[in-house]
């Protein structure tokens, strides 16, 4: 499979996974000028709002999917999620970063405050 391909089908078995996991799914592909984050959802057992970015692989030849959160990645997603915040008014203490690893189809990993 392609790229495009492997990546929305990792959003939506991600997707599944988190509402499986008490979360309330805000936003998929949220966009703004700073950028996109892949899904916006509330975790109703913490009431924290997550901002999650999604890495799907067919195999890891390349490394694991969560490789490719780099320091330049997290601050593009940190700077979205801070306009985010400011139009909807959440405050700091109430966040979180995470990245869910897809690998064959399968959430391999969710990696709570990744960054």
């Amino acid at each position: 499979m392609n790229n495009p391909v492997v990546g929305s089908l990792g959003e939506k078995i991600a997707l599944n996974f988190l509402k499986k996991n008490k979360c309330k799914i805000l936003h998929t592909n949220y966009k703004n000028k700073l950028g996109e984050i892949d899904i916006i959802c509330l975790d109703k057992k913490t009431k924290e709002t997550v901002f999650v970015e999604v890495k799907s692989r067919s195999s890891l030849e390349f490394g694991l999917p969560s490789e490719a959160v780099d320091e330049r990645k997290q601050f593009k997603i940190k700077n979205t999620a801070s306009l985010y915040m400011l139009e909807n008014k959440i405050f700091e203490d109430k966040i979180r970063f995470d990245v869910i690893e897809i690998l064959n189809n399968e959430v391999l990993n969710h990696i709570k405050h990744a960054f």
